[in-house]
């Protein structure tokens, strides 16, 4: 029998959890049609795996690529890693924007030239990226901003019971489409505005779909705890799945929460709750500069901001409002100020260069209050985006212990060119999934390799209903990563963050090769997929 690709001699590890074994891996079609022993099987073309891992390719849970991958489609950050599959929708998705909601709305930051952000379906965007060709698969939930700015745009304000009945039905006809679910980031405006209850209107639409509600959580520091609470009475209420994203604790003050936010869930869990969590392996988070300034100061959407900044009646208010914190999320106040902020994007028009905190350029502009350097930053760059040390490292290992913990890194898929020299870039843009495998699994024994593999693989793609993805089994797509297991390194720092993980060797999506022998292929064989609905 001849197929299209055999992969020879590796040690397989299918996802499962299982042991590795030593075996061959034969594809036709785009799909593994045999494994281990593959008898006579020949390959039209054969890759040598002696010495390497076989292994499912990895699901990006939480990827923000919807922009670089319209950029440069191959989507190198992460296909060096062995990501196969890219996953969007935290808070905000390109699809649908319908109703009272505007492009205008789609509020990413900085919107690269030649791209675009909207479109009327989430369907749409995703198989535009296929038909115009893109390196991993793609999918999506639906922003649940989306779904609120459809009836109330940028509006404070509940939604009446028309206004939840036509959210839900434009949610039903996204999730009838293959949406994976809806996706919450509820300390960003408009998140902010959503009730408890209106959320919860949107997960019983899920639990009907057998879709997952997946959130960014309302708060992450102070009020963990409540967060955690909020997200477990959704999925009480409404009988649907739920999901943290990049599960933490923010705040040195927070970091002791750890272990009664896992006992928490775990006794959710073992009550019938079907709830789990992603984490990304930093201790940094990144978002734009300007969510350092308090939300309601962010009513009416950028512009209005700017003009507050602009008025000095509005801006003391505001200096005033970060520099107390008050009840909400304050990412300045939980990275401990100026010293813990990091511009990651380069501004040489106001003198601000990647990597310094907002403390050093303070001092280099003669600012005796550090406020005044961030507000004027956010005024001049109000795309500006920042690295906040909130987290603790051994939060996120206790965290990534448990089995029902994935992957995701939070950002995009950019490539170390000239089209991303100005990009803003977080080290776990280049290093989340290679930093798991080399530093949790091999380095640090934390989880087995196997373990590794099966949380950004089988798990992820289960929870995600992508069905025939994150296994190595017959009949299954092939989505496969071949790496050294001894070499595989995540090479990103937060001084140098723009650089290639190593050890991986090659990439097949949908059975073709787009990583050979380290190098990118070009081959651009990802699809749009759907969530399974059988």
């Amino acid at each position: 029998m001849q197929v299209d690709l055999v992969v020879r001699e590796g040690s397989v590890v299918d996802g499962s959890g299982s042991p590795a074994f030593d075996g061959d891996v034969a594809i036709d079609a785009g799909r593994v049609v045999a494994i281990g022993d593959v008898g006579a099987t020949r390959g039209r073309d054969e890759i040598d795996a002696r010495g390497c891992v076989v292994c499912p390719g990895f699901v990006n849970v939480l990827s923000h690529a919807y922009f670089t991958l319209q950029t440069d489609p191959r989507g190198l950050s992460d296909l060096y890693q062995g990501v196969t599959t890219q996953v969007f929708g935290e808070g905000v998705s390109l699809g649908p924007v319908a109703g009272a909601m505007t492009e205008g709305m789609v509020e990413f930051g900085a919107v690269p030239e030649g791209t675009r952000r909207s479109w009327p379906r989430l369907r749409d965007f995703l198989e535009e990226l296929q038909s115009r060709g893109v390196g991993q698969n793609v999918a999506s939930f639906v922003g649940a901003d989306n779904l609120r700015m459809s009836v109330a745009g940028l509006e404070d304000r509940p939604l009446s019971d028309d206004d939840i009945g036509s959210a839900c039905a434009l949610l039903e006809q996204e999730l009838a489409d293959g949406a994976l679910g809806v996706g919450s980031a509820l300390i960003y405006p408009p998140g902010t505005y959503a009730t408890t209850s209106e959320l919860i209107a949107y997960a019983r639409v899920l639990a009907r779909y057998d879709a997952l509600y997946i959130s960014h959580l309302r708060n992450e520091g102070d009020h963990l705890l409540e967060g955690v609470e909020e997200l477990l009475d959704i999925a009480r209420a409404s009988g649907a799945r739920a999901e943290i994203y990049h599960l933490k604790t923010a705040g040195r003050d927070n970091w002791t929460k750890m272990r009664e936010v896992l006992n928490r869930i775990e006794a959710a869990r073992a009550a019938g709750v079907d709830v789990t969590a992603d984490i990304y392996p930093y201790a940094a988070g990144s978002t734009a500069l300007a969510f350092a300034i308090p939300p309601p100061f962010h009513l009416g959407g950028p512009e209005r901001l700017r003009e507050r900044l602009g008025d000095p009646r509005e801006r003391s208010p505001i200096a005033d409002a970060v520099r107390d914190g008050g009840d909400w999320e304050s990412l300045w106040r939980m990275s401990g100020g100026a010293e813990g902020v990091v511009i990651l994007s380069n501004h040489p028009d106001i003198g601000v260069t990647p990597g310094s905190t907002v403390a050093e350029i303070a001092k280099a502009r003669g600012d005796v209050d550090p406020v005044t350097t961030l507000l004027d930053i956010v005024l001049a760059a109000p795309h500006a985006d920042a690295a906040y040390f909130i987290g603790n490292e051994d939060n996120i290992r206790l965290a990534f212990e448990r089995d029902w913990v994935s992957v995701g890194s939070d950002s995009d898929a950019p490539a170390v060119d000239e089209r991303f020299a100005d990009h803003p870039v977080h080290p776990r843009a280049f290093g989340s999934f290679a930093r798991v495998l080399g530093r949790y699994a091999r380095d640090e024994g934390i989880v087995t390799l196997e373990q590794a593999v099966r949380r950004m693989t089988s798990l992820p793609a289960t929870t995600l209903r992508l069905r025939d993805r994150g296994a190595l089994r017959v009949g299954a797509h092939a989505d496969v990563a071949i790496f050294s297991a001894e070499d595989v390194l995540d090479t990103a720092t937060y001084a140098n963050p723009a650089s290639y993980a190593r050890g991986m060797r090659h990439v097949l999506v949908n059975g073709t090769a787009a990583l050979r022998d380290g190098r990118p292929t070009g081959a651009l064989a990802g699809r749009a997929l759907r969530r399974d609905v059988s």
